[in-house]
């Protein structure tokens, strides 16, 4: 290869090279823009207690309820996937990165209302105020298991650098397994919604395994607020 070619290819790697740092200065902005909204969305989501989940399903046990919650959670993300799963199978999806970011920012508002109610049912409510104890839920979330009242380093009051690592990690992992499979339209859609049902069952199983070693009978006070 001659002078003019060597750097005509130097200059296309440099080019290449550059392209690459931009888009990933570009996706790690959006995972930050990402978890930032969910860090904000959470404390505004209506958790509903013990008390009210009993009243609105009667007659039901705790695994009974908990069943209920995410079956109702599951298709709450179904709908979601759907939605955009479609949406990615059109000729020129409309504002892809947006409709993605969407997606993710619904699926964790609805997976964090069931783990908060999980915990209700399980009566492993986190201590504190309305934001501690969504910030105790977002670090459930991010880590797929449930909180441990009894350990206070599992129950941070505010987010550290750590948990919004963890917070970003989630939403990357959820980002890359949440983008429906490339297939016709409506195999697009039918993809997102049964990836989201599945990841949100896998979730609660986790966290509900986990719960069960913490659980408060419903015939015991609750006495974990301060």
């Amino acid at each position: 290869m001659n002078e003019t070619g060597r750097g005509r290819m130097a200059s296309l790697a440099t080019a290449v090279g550059r392209g690459v740092r931009r888009g990933g200065e570009r996706a790690r902005s959006g995972v930050h823009a990402v978890t930032d909204r969910i860090i904000a969305n959470a404390p505004r989501i209506a958790v509903r207690d013990l008390a009210t989940l009993r009243r609105q399903f009667p007659g039901l046990g705790p695994e009974e309820l908990a069943d209920k919650l995410v079956a109702g959670a599951a298709g709450g993300t179904a709908t979601v996937g759907a939605g955009v799963g479609a949406a990615a199978m059109l000729p020129a999806p409309p504002a892809m990165p947006t409709e993605l970011a969407a997606e993710i920012v619904g699926v964790a508002s609805i997976e964090f209302k069931l783990i908060a109610e999980l915990h209700e049912v399980y009566g492993v409510r986190a201590p504190g105020s309305t934001r501690q104890r969504a910030v105790a839920y977002l670090g459930a979330w991010a880590e797929e298991r449930g909180i441990d009242v009894a350990q206070p380093a599992t129950v941070n009051a505010a987010l550290g650098v750590q948990m919004k690592r963890e917070l970003r990690q989630q939403v990357l992992r959820r980002g890359f397994r949440n983008m429906p499979s490339l297939a016709p339209f409506m195999v697009g859609a039918a993809v997102g919604a049964a990836m989201n049902r599945r990841d949100t069952k896998k979730l609660a199983r986790k966290v509900r395994k986990d719960l069960r070693g913490k659980q408060i009978p419903w015939d015991l006070p609750i006495a974990l607020e301060k």
